[in-house]
């Protein structure tokens, strides 16, 4: 388990008030997870910006599951977006349990646009050029 970034816990309160901690972690599973579904080489290309998604998010969109956000970025020259599903850790969890990121996805522009027509994110950026 590895510490990949802190969140800005305010701004990931539209998914639940009673996130415990701002500790990002990834676990040698999830990370094995995320090669596995997209590959060695996205990983190695986007885990450096994986800190930057988390703490200053585009969007945050909530998750279909509890407690869960998809936190996404705009990065590159080409406007891909990098999306991290996340899991917060809440009041409820047990005790040292951290957000944890779950995946990671890469959406090109066209399918970026097309979540955003689909889908109202809980959080948008101020500053955001649409």
């Amino acid at each position: 388990m590895q510490t990949i970034g802190y969140i800005d816990v305010e701004k990931y309160q539209c998914i639940s008030k009673h996130i415990c901690t701002n500790e990002v972690i990834i676990t040698p599973e999830r990370v094995r997870h995320i090669k596995e579904r997209r590959g060695e080489d996205f990983y190695e290309q986007y885990a450096e910006y994986f800190s930057f998604v988390l703490s200053d998010p585009d969007y945050i969109f909530k998750d279909k599951h509890e407690n869960t956000a998809i936190a996404c970025k705009r990065i590159g020259e080409g406007d891909d977006a990098l999306h991290l599903v996340v899991r917060l850790v809440v009041v409820d969890d047990p005790v040292g349990f951290k957000n944890s990121v779950l995946t990671a996805i890469k959406e090109n522009k066209k399918r970026f646009a097309q979540r955003l027509r689909n889908n109202v994110p809980v959080y948008k950026k101020i500053d955001i050029d649409e």
